[in-house]
């Protein structure tokens, strides 16, 4: 795995290069992020490697059309082939599994990243990069305990973190990215109901000095959310908490913290909506990774 050398135990502040993006659909907020530091990326993570372009295309292209009927027909016989019950591996599911040591760190965590109505009402959220910590093993300092527990007779393969701030510098967010070494078939039964499964499994925060995540610890934690999606070898988590540092007595999953009715800080707040809809975003950008979008895949 490439990349420069980095001290092991400390993490990265990494904010973006110009300071927080504003969010389009809001009211204007006044800056509030610290000054710009050098952006670091994890030991692991790779810088994006140059496009081929030009002859390999013409034969890539020239090999599918020559094969393209025999390999429709294979395929064909091998998924009739399948138990019942049991579909094929999710298309770049194997690909997946390398993301957290081939991909680039900017296309995992994004310095800016939109959240189309990730808020409460429906009202979007834009999210700054301020942290990203070098890849870990599988362990108590970076997985909530139950989590480790369930995912260790799987295979749990590397942990990645970073935390974002919102636009207003009010509110901060923790996402890991949790490889896993499950096939298919284990990992859609891991993803039904894990979070129910798990009950108040508070993911742990990753904090910054020298950021607003600054005094993000185990008791500023306020809502929380994880998933695993069935097409992907990866476990999604997110916690996130007021920036101020204000302490919270009982963590809240976020479809509490979302329920209707809710008065509390936390609720009004919208943390509840940021922790759920955040992993959401970053399934999105996995599935990217392995699939890049058809009008990318033309441009090559």
């Amino acid at each position: 795995m490439a990349g420069p050398p980095q001290p092991a135990a400390q993490p990265w502040v990494s904010p973006a290069s110009s300071g927080p993006v504003a969010n389009p659909f809001a009211p204007p907020f006044p800056a509030a992020l610290p000054p710009e530091t050098p952006v670091e990326t994890t030991t692991r993570l790779r810088p994006v490697r140059p496009r081929r372009a030009g002859r390999a295309v013409a034969v890539g292209v020239c090999a599918v059309l020559g094969v393209g009927l025999i390999g429709g027909a294979l395929a064909g016989l091998w998924l009739a082939a399948a138990e019942p019950g049991e579909p094929a591996e999710p298309a770049g599911y194997a690909k997946a599994r390398d993301l957290w040591h081939n991909a680039p760190v900017d296309s995992l965590f994004p310095r800016s990243l939109a959240g189309p109505a990730a808020g409460p009402g429906a009202s979007a959220r834009t999210w700054t990069r301020i942290v990203v910590a070098p890849d870990a093993a599988c362990s108590p300092a970076v997985l909530a305990k139950g989590l480790l527990a369930t995912l260790r007779p799987l295979g749990c393969e590397r942990v990645l973190r970073a935390t974002y701030t919102d636009a207003t510098a009010s509110s901060v967010i923790t996402v890991g990215l949790v490889f896993t070494r499950a096939d298919a078939p284990a990992q859609r039964t891991l993803g039904q109901g894990l979070t129910t499964r798990l009950g108040a499994d508070v993911p742990p925060t990753l904090p910054g000095p020298g950021t607003v995540a600054a005094r993000f610890g185990p008791s500023q934690r306020a809502s929380w959310w994880l998933n695993a999606p069935a097409d992907l070898p990866v476990v999604v988590t997110a916690v996130s908490g007021f920036a101020d540092g204000r302490t919270v007595d009982r963590p809240q999953p976020a479809d509490g913290a979302m329920a209707r009715g809710r008065t509390d800080a936390v609720a009004q707040s919208g943390l509840g909506h940021e922790a759920r809809n955040i992993t959401v975003r970053f399934e999105q950008l996995l599935r990217t990774a392995v699939a890049p979008p058809a009008k990318e895949k033309d441009a090559r």
